[in-house]
């Protein structure tokens, strides 16, 4: 065991006697492992941003969104080239009731209205997003109360005023009072606050388009609140009787029109919901179930496509297989970087023992056997490579940090992506150390002495 000690203190006084080229042969080292797990840090990240969407947009969740269609220009409209279209109702409530109705597969369905609006209260204001829904909204999304309590029953049906309010409209609008059983004035309207969500955080890269929104800055009220006391678009209005281009349709007994005063930006809304969110009951019926729900809603609306269905879970999963692939072909290459490392370390220790004949001769004449100088020179080797790998493990670590603060993109650096960079490094400080080290060992101590 001295004899080993002595070896590797051999190699140590070595490698420090030329600091310079050991530091320039470990730079191969550093730099592979810290893009390893720089790199493994990004997909790990991206893999936890992925599975909290999901969660976020809850498990086996249809989304069925309002399309939108763009108004017609003036000159479009008196070109006489403009094609006559069938009648759709748009998105409403009756399709909601349909589709639980209908489908078995469906478990739960929520309808949902947005418009933007003004909070206030106590002369503070609040941009927000008054958000009609149901009590199921809040079960389909994992939403839940961090006070208060629920819509209740008789509430939804007559459109109480009443609403939930999010943790940041909580914060600043409430910042030191209990905002339950208090009063804000949404829009023209003084809602009620009976409940406030849990803080939960949403990534920056989530989107509406998976129906991932900030629940944290939007307040909730009953679907029949926000639709009889703020905005119906299915109902007649004075605007849809005098403009030309708005329809008039009669339901049962009523009669129902697309209001102009919801057009804005160039479109016209005619939908009286934005959007229905369908819960089914198992993720292996998600494609008979999309299949149903198209040719349900396309028969309810004339054959008209105004609207789009998305399943989030694919959408998400489908991007979780593309960043994994982004994320092979990153570590591929911070691979290549450790075998170039690698094979730097070997040119090195070869080039080495060719100006260090002499020194071997000298060592093989005083008693060293041919493998005490494999293990001096493997030594030298194992040591660059693993001191390269600790200086690189805490540089991916650095630059792991800096990606995250300077960017969007969320990194983390798990125990795993460590071992593993480190694991190579040595790995490859022996194998790509041997060969030199063999060298060292198979030259003749006789002409290694006469070696100048």
């Amino acid at each position: 065991m001295e004899r080993y000690w002595e070896i590797i203190q051999v190699a140590i006084e070595a490698v420090f006697a030329n600091r310079s080229r050991s530091i320039l042969t470990a730079l191969g080292i550093i730099f592979g492992v810290a893009a390893v797990i720089a790199m493994m840090a990004i997909g790990k990240g991206a893999q936890k941003e992925i599975l909290d969407q999901i969660k976020l947009v809850g498990v086996n969740n249809i989304i069925i969104k309002a399309r939108v269609e763009k108004k017609k220009s003036t000159d479009e409209e008196q070109d006489g080239k403009t094609e006559s279209k069938k009648f759709s109702p748009g998105l409403t409530l009756l399709d909601a009731k349909g589709i639980q109705s209908v489908i078995p597969t469906i478990e739960k369905v929520s309808p949902e209205v947005t418009y933007e609006t003004t909070i206030i209260n106590n002369g503070k204001r609040l941009q927000a997003r008054l958000n009609g829904v149901t009590p199921d909204y809040f079960e389909l999304f994992n939403l839940k109360l961090s006070k208060g309590r629920m819509f209740n029953d008789e509430q939804l049906e007559i459109g109480s005023p009443v609403c939930i309010i999010g943790p940041g409209v909580k914060a600043k609008l409430f910042a030191t009072e209990d905002p339950i059983d208090n009063y804000v004035k949404c829009g023209n309207i003084w809602l009620k606050i009976v409940g406030v969500l849990e803080n939960r955080i949403v990534g920056s890269k989530t989107t509406d388009d998976f129906g991932i929104t900030d629940y944290s800055s939007d307040i909730y009220a009953p679907i029949q609140t926000v639709l009889s006391r703020y905005k119906d678009r299915s109902l007649v209005t004075s605007g849809s009787l005098s403009g030309g281009n708005n329809m008039v349709i009669f339901s049962g007994n009523s009669m129902m029109s697309f209001s102009s005063d919801s057009e804005s930006e160039g479109e016209t809304n005619y939908h009286q919901l934005d959007k229905i969110v369908v819960k089914v009951d198992d993720s292996k019926n998600f494609s008979a179930t999309t299949k149903l729900l198209n040719q349900m809603l396309k028969r309810r609306h004339q054959q008209v496509e105004d609207f789009e269905i998305i399943v989030p879970e694919l959408l998400l999963k489908q991007e979780q297989r593309t960043k994994d692939i982004f994320n092979i072909v990153l570590g591929a290459i911070a691979g290549i970087s450790l075998l170039v490392g690698g094979i730097g370390i070997m040119n090195i220790m070869l080039a080495s023992v060719l100006e260090r004949i002499r020194e071997i001769g000298v060592r093989r004449s005083i008693g060293a056997t041919k493998r005490d100088i494999i293990l001096q020179f493997l030594s030298e080797a194992t040591l660059i490579s693993i001191s390269g790998g600790l200086i690189g493990i805490i540089l991916g670590v650095v630059m792991a940090r800096i990606i995250t603060e300077t960017t969007d993109i969320l990194t983390i650096v798990s125990v795993w992506s460590i071992l593993i960079s480190f694991g190579v490094s040595a790995t490859v400080g022996i194998v790509f150390g041997y060969l030199p080290a063999r060298k060292a060992a198979e030259q003749d101590p006789v002409t290694s002495l006469r070696h100048d």
